[in-house]
Order: C-alpha cells, then structure tokens, then sequence
C-alpha cells in the first residue's frame, strides 16, 4: 500500500519509497503504464507464492526473492504515476488490489509449500488463515480511506521503515530455513491484527457519528 510521497517531509518517507523515487527517475519515459507497472507487481506476487507452494529449496529461495521485489514494486507503480503525471482513481484502487493479491498468495503458497516440515497438516491452515486475513485487513484499509480519508489509514514512518516494511524480512527468514515458525506466527498474529484493524475503523466510525 504506497503512500503518497509528493507533499511528504523527508523524515517521514521510507527508505524503499526513495528508492522507488530513484528508480522512476531513469524509467519514467517509458511507454508504458502505471497500471501495467501494477500488473506486472501482482503477476511477480503470485508466481512468488506458486514457487513457495513447489516446497522445493530452489523454488521457495526464487519465491523469496520475487516477493520481496512485489513488495517494492507497490511503490514504484504509485511513483511513476506521479511522476509522469498519469494517477487515477483505478489506479489506486488497483493498486490495493495487487497488494493484497501478492501477499496473499505467498502466505497461502508458503503454507502449501512447507506441508512436510514440522508443521504437518497445519501449515496449509495457518497459511491460508494469513492470507485471507490479509484480504480483509486491506479491503477494511480501503473502506476506511474512502470513508473516513486517506489520513485514516497513513503508516507511521520510525527510523526510515513503516510497519508494512516488515514484510521484507520474508526474504531472510527464508534463508535462514525460518519460515515454517514465520507461517505458524502469521497464521496467529494476522487474524488478531485483522481484530484490530476491525477495532481501529470502528473506532473511526463512532467518532464520525458523535
């Protein structure tokens, strides 16, 4: 979910949004699209998750890999839209969509591919758990925006990270053979922050009505 960096202070925009903004510079004047940059984010997203599902060790390392360019590619899309003056409202409801598909698919893919680690049978439930509760913590995201604005739903920038950033650690994780306790984690932790992304936008809803 890429924030808007145009009006943004430098101190509170995130090291791979400037990376982004770096990159847009030397491929702004290509003929293409912001939503085709989108596309081609999601399209990386999902064939991260196929590789995680493969369980092999070369497929989860490439899964790795293209997931952690999904993840920055959400911001290129938004840059270059900005920079070549080409942002719509699709767009940007596009680019929520993308998002969450590539997340999504490698949590659900990571929990078909580690089926015989110790995890067993739990895996493929925990990871889909995650995936689908990712799924609706964005869809609240964006209701939550289009309701109540998009300053509702802006990530706090600490030390040059948000807490989307996170999500890059996947890449290590992976490395280092860590990811069936991230899966089992995340099979836990992303249902009880969609608990309080639930609360949070209920909690903008009773202030709009008082």
């Amino acid at each position: 979910m890429a924030s808007d960096t145009e009006n943004t202070p430098p101190s509170r925009i995130a090291y791979d949004q400037w990376i982004a903004k770096a990159f847009v510079r030397l491929i702004r004047r290509l003929p293409v699209s912001p939503n085709v940059l989108t596309a081609c984010g999601m399209a990386v997203g999902i064939a991260s998750g196929l590789l995680y599902a493969e369980g092999t060790r070369a497929g989860i390392i490439a899964g790795s890999l293209l997931f952690m360019v999904a993840v920055w590619m959400d911001h290129v899309d938004g840059e270059f839209a900005r920079a070549t003056d080409k942002t719509s409202k699709f767009g940007h409801y596009f680019d929520h969509v993308a998002a969450m598909t590539s997340y999504c698919a490698m949590f659900v893919g990571a929990g078909f591919g580690f089926r015989d680690t110790w995890l067993g049978y739990w895996s493929v439930p925990c990871g889909i758990a995650a995936g689908v509760s990712v799924a609706l913590i964005f869809s609240i995201r964006l209701w939550q925006e289009t309701v109540f604005g998009k300053e509702t739903t802006i990530q706090t920038v600490r030390g040059g990270f948000e807490i989307e950033d996170t999500l890059y650690a996947v890449g290590p994780v992976t490395w280092l053979g860590l990811m069936p306790p991230f899966v089992a984690a995340a099979g836990v932790g992303t249902p009880l922050y969609l608990l309080y992304a639930i609360w949070e936008a209920a909690g903008h809803a009773r202030r709009n009505r008082a």
